[in-house]
């Protein structure tokens, strides 16, 4: 794999002689005499290494002015989270399809300009804005070709400011007018939209399903050992998503939506839920690397962590699961839900209710404790993360380090180490998070919290994958998952 920012030629003709999967998404090609860009596992014949250059990223090869490829698609090539910490949050903030300039989005990373366009430059080979026109052509084609939603309403979803420059680029990168690449095809013209979401494989669907379906929130998540579904909101708009696994490559989202300008969020929320930009085989290699994990690793090739749609959402589930059962965790939930969220109509049993804001819960601070018979310092707990949700909108985002997030969440009232470990892990997507306070995560080792604490250093980074697997250990040695208490933390 390339675990550098210089690409090896000789490395990447090797990769693309063989067709290697696990190089997918890591480089792309650029054939000069035909002026295409490819994936390394495009099915054509392989040019001659004198006629071609290799690029980082597809933006990349995009500035050098060559065209993406028909045939293997780029959109579809497997995204991998960036080592670095700033590229991962800038990145994040582009799939989100925010069109901000270079000042604005180097101003929200807390970086000058010019250092942003150095990171860009090292990391991908191109500037962030050529980085986030490139996302937004593809997922402009992506639509085109994966949906039958109105060209206009594509153009819309993918960011372009009108409809003429819509058509212009797809001319310019395609080669075809949008409608052109449609033609001859039937698609379904019922409602909402269907679109493949790609992985780097492999990838144990049965593993993640099973801890969605653990922490399902009833009214707000429906899980079936095939598919999941959720209520999702944004804008003030509300919907239903659907994620099923699609091939060896990809799951399949069906997004029921009806601002679609909201599209490019809702996709990337998705692939953060299911942790589609991990990329196993790094991950697993240093885990297998100690021999209590070896086989845990091998029994489970490619799991990965659950994330959140939300992440307020993910902290108040995980302090409503503070010194009880797993089940009991998930009954209070669905009290919060019922008693303090809002009622929808969605048309799909099982999912009833929008999960309550931030807000409405500081203004219902009396009651909850009432409401859901817990103890008055859980009820605090979950009205001061709240609070400070609500006052700082981006409490719950991945920031600038996991000691940093893991301080910052103690400092709020009622959260020990183990909840913020937890949120940090799950919400804050922090690869490295580990709670080794964790009941469940003892038992498996057999270890207390100090030397469990100590063994984790040899995981280093990817502690929160090294959880992941010993907790699915838990699971399958309790003779009843449910009743395990997930912490010894006690309740501030």
């Amino acid at each position: 794999m390339l675990t550098t920012n210089t690409l090896d030629p000789e490395i990447c003709y090797r990769a693309l002689l063989t067709r290697d999967a696990r190089f997918d998404g890591q480089f792309f090609t650029g054939v000069r005499t035909t002026g295409i860009y490819c994936r390394p596992v495009c099915p054509a014949t392989t040019p001659k290494r004198q006629n071609i250059t290799f690029y980082r990223s597809a933006a990349a090869a995009e500035v050098a002015g060559f065209r993406s490829c028909l045939r293997c698609r780029p959109e579809r090539a497997p995204a991998t989270a960036p080592a670095n910490r700033v590229m991962d949050r800038a990145m994040a903030i582009i799939a989100e399809g925010e069109n901000e300039d270079g000042d604005s989005l180097a101003a929200r990373l807390g970086l000058g300009e010019r250092q942003l366009r150095r990171l860009f430059a090292t990391h991908l080979g191109a500037s962030p804005k050529a980085v986030a026109q490139t996302r937004r052509n593809l997922l402009a084609r992506q639509l085109v070709t994966e949906t039958d939603l109105p060209l206009t309403e594509v153009a819309l979803a993918a960011g372009f400011g009108s409809l003429r420059r819509f058509n212009h680029v797809f001319v310019s990168l395609y080669g075809q007018a949008p409608s052109a690449m449609r033609r001859g095809t039937r698609r379904p013209t019922d409602k909402g939209l269907t679109l493949s979401l790609p992985f780097r494989p492999p990838y144990d669907w049965l593993g993640m399903i099973a801890v969605l379906t653990a922490h399902a929130i009833p009214g707000v998540e429906s899980v079936t050992p095939d598919c999941y579904r959720r209520i999702i909101t944004l804008g003030g708009h509300h919907g239903t998503v659907a994620v099923s696994p699609l091939g060896p490559t990809s799951l399949q989202a069906r997004i029921d939506f009806p601002a679609i300008r909201f599209l490019p969020r809702i996709v990337a929320r998705l692939r953060r839920i299911f942790d589609l930009g991990a990329d196993p085989a790094p991950i697993d290699s240093v885990l297998a690397e100690d021999p209590a994990m070896a086989p845990l690793v091998a029994a489970r090739p490619g799991l990965r962590v659950p994330g959140a749609w939300d992440g307020f959402e993910l902290a108040v589930r995980v302090i409503l699961g503070q010194q009880v059962s797993v089940v009991a965790g998930k009954t209070l939930a669905a009290k919060l839900v019922t008693q303090f969220g809002t009622p929808v109509e969605t048309g799909i049993p099982g999912l009833t209710g929008l999960f309550p804001s931030p807000e409405r819960l500081v203004a219902e601070a009396e009651t909850i404790s009432l409401h859901l018979n817990m103890p008055r310092a859980r009820a605090a707990a979950i009205v001061n993360l709240a609070k400070a949700a609500a006052d700082s909108p981006g409490l719950l985002e991945r920031g600038e380090g996991l000691d940093l997030s893991i301080r910052s969440l103690c400092a709020i009232g009622g959260i020990g180490p183990w909840t913020a470990g937890c949120i940090a892990l799950f919400a804050l997507r922090e690869p490295d998070a580990f709670p080794p306070k964790d009941v469940g995560l003892q038992r498996a080792l057999g270890l207390n919290d100090r030397d469990l604490m100590a063994r984790a250093e040899a995981w280093r980074p990817w502690r929160a994958y090294a959880a992941m697997h010993l907790w699915m250990v838990a699971l399958r040695l309790s003779p009843s998952p449910a009743l395990e208490r997930k912490t010894d933390e006690p309740v501030a």
